[in-house]
């Protein structure tokens, strides 16, 4: 019960509710736990049960709510804090996040979660190093946790340090046999091939009736690359087909939404609104977006870039996506973020703009490690918001990533996110994404016309030196040597393609899609008959 704020037995509700919890029941949780708070609208377990709910929902404001409100009546609550530390890293507000767990360990300086949390708050800060001498630390008093393991390797790899990363995975499973993320990691170093045993390991683990849902769509992922890498298409499809059909159950996306929200955009951000809102926004030429769809190329791009002495490399900023869902909810009515953005924005007084551009700048300098003059903000889905991105930085550069429609597309399909990108997870939901993101970015290049530098990934594998220069040109920075030697820079990289990118340039991913081209007519049809080239 050491979870609980309380001197009085639980009552009979709260101990349901959290029963239902544990057993990631939340609907059921929910009107329970909203009717006890009806009745006893100052109960403090109450709220941080619901704000559970919350984090697991992705309802992070309300959730954020009632676990200040919680702390506000009970300081010392010590799980409401741990609880809205989390929230903050789910956010990515690593610095906040940090702050509360300081509170924390001033009581508790040994505390494993306390500490483990913070470990992956400086990985989220791009401290890679203090993440992973904490994890040492933390592994120390703990040796035999497999979670710490696994987020240690993840520190690891992002620092490039590969060896020691498949150790701390490896150690992960040895932990825990059935860890199906622990599998998954190896295989997403694409670097790593799985021996034989390690295959059969997995077979029988895919086979266990009492093998974990999430363990489960990891495994079969890890699978399918398994069998890709041993050339065997049929197994590999087979395994990745089960794994988008088991994910995709649970990672809701509407394709008709986000072509409504597409269309939104570009009806409202028109010629005539950018030239009727001029002089707006902020002075500053830090950022550099490099925008796109997943797995287009854009880790490359964003390797090379960081090679040069001025331009520093982040992460998948979420700011500008935040940004919008707050402008979304300017009147105070619009919780689910759905009416009010991007219309709002008319409303808002020109001042707004430059203040928007200036918080953002200012957000993002915990990521900016170096405080080179410029940085890059890899967030692929920002390409729908290029257009609040030049009322508020005007100055910013924008970078479309692009790539043959198959080999990104089937990229996509083949990978298993950390969060998000629920489109990936069958093939029409990409097909349908795809084309609204071609349609989106013929507008941008319509309304604001040179405003978007494109590199498509082939002509960047096939005239490496010239599409640089291009490249940095449009950067406006001068030529630099070690832009061209990209994979001997050391920096710490998060994405899927963090070991592709330490490598250099090779041309084996061109075309990889047909070695499936058999299992994927359907896709190719929706691009042969919406005149889509690859």
């Amino acid at each position: 019960m050491s979870d609980f704020k309380s001197n009085e037995p639980l009552s009979k509700e709260l101990y349901s509710a959290a029963e239902l919890i544990s057993k990631n029941r939340y609907k059921k949780a929910e009107p329970i736990l909203r009717e006890f708070l009806k009745k006893n609208p100052l109960d403090v377990n109450a709220m941080r049960l619901l704000a559970e709910i919350g984090i697991e929902l992705r309802a992070y404001k309300e959730a954020g709510y009632l676990l200040t409100r919680a702390l506000d009546l009970a300081p010392d609550y010590h799980h409401a804090r741990f609880s809205y530390a989390n929230l903050l890293y789910k956010r990515q507000l690593p610095d906040d996040a940090l702050e509360q767990l300081e509170i924390l360990l001033k009581h508790d300086p040994e505390n494993m979660q306390w500490l483990s949390l913070k470990a992956v708050n400086f990985a989220l800060a791009n401290q890679h190093e203090k993440a992973t001498e904490l994890f040492e630390e933390v592994l120390q008093k703990y040796p035999a946790n497999n979670q710490i393991y696994l987020s240690y390797g993840h520190a690891l790899r992002a620092l490039g340090r590969i060896p020691e990363a498949i150790e701390a995975y490896k150690k992960a499973i040895s932990f825990k046999r059935g860890i199906g993320e622990a599998y998954w990691s190896l295989a997403n170093l694409k670097t790593f091939v799985f021996s034989s045993k390690d295959i059969e390991s997995m077979k029988v683990l895919l086979n266990d009736k009492s093998c974990k849902l999430e363990d489960y769509y990891h495994l079969l992922f890890a699978f399918g690359k398994a069998y890709e890498d041993k050339k065997d298409y049929k197994q590999s499809i087979a395994a990745y087909m089960k794994g988008n059909q088991v994910k995709s159950q649970h990672v809701p996306w509407s394709a008709k939404k986000f072509n409504k929200e597409c269309n939104e955009i570009k009806n409202f951000f028109t010629k005539d609104l950018f030239s009727s809102i001029t002089s707006s926004g902020s002075d500053s030429a830090d950022p550099i977006f490099v925008v796109g769809l997943p797995r287009s190329g854009s880790t490359l791009i964003e390797q090379i870039l960081s090679s040069h002495s001025l331009i520093e490399g982040t992460t998948e900023l979420q700011n500008i996506i935040a940004l919008s869902r707050k402008i979304g909810e300017v009147d105070g009515k619009n919780r689910d973020h759905k009416s009010n953005y991007p219309k709002i924005i008319k409303s808002l007084r020109l001042k707004v703009f430059k203040e928007m551009g200036d918080a953002y700048i200012k957000n993002t300098l915990s990521q900016r490690v170096k405080r080179t003059p410029f940085f890059i903000d890899k967030m692929p889905n920002n390409f729908i918001h290029i257009g609040l991105i030049q009322l508020i930085l005007p100055k910013a550069k924008i970078i479309d990533a692009r790539r043959n429609p198959m080999d990104c597309s089937f990229s996509c399909y083949k990978q298993l996110f950390g969060s998000g990108q629920g489109f990936t997870y069958s093939l029409n939901r990409i097909s349908n994404y795809y084309l609204d993101y071609l349609d989106i970015m013929k507008h941008w290049d319509r309304v604001l016309p040179g405003k978007v530098h494109r590199i498509q990934y082939e002509n960047m594998i096939n005239n490496t030196e010239e599409e640089i220069k291009r490249l940095l040109d449009y950067c406006e920075v001068d030529f630099e040597e070690s832009c061209l030697n990209f994979f001997n820079t050391k920096r710490a990289v998060r994405t899927p393609s963090s070991e592709q990118v330490r490598q250099p340039i090779y041309k084996s991913s061109i075309n990889h899609w047909k070695n499936f081209e058999f299992y994927l007519e359907d896709l190719k049809e929706i691009f042969v008959s919406n005149n889509v080239k690859f």
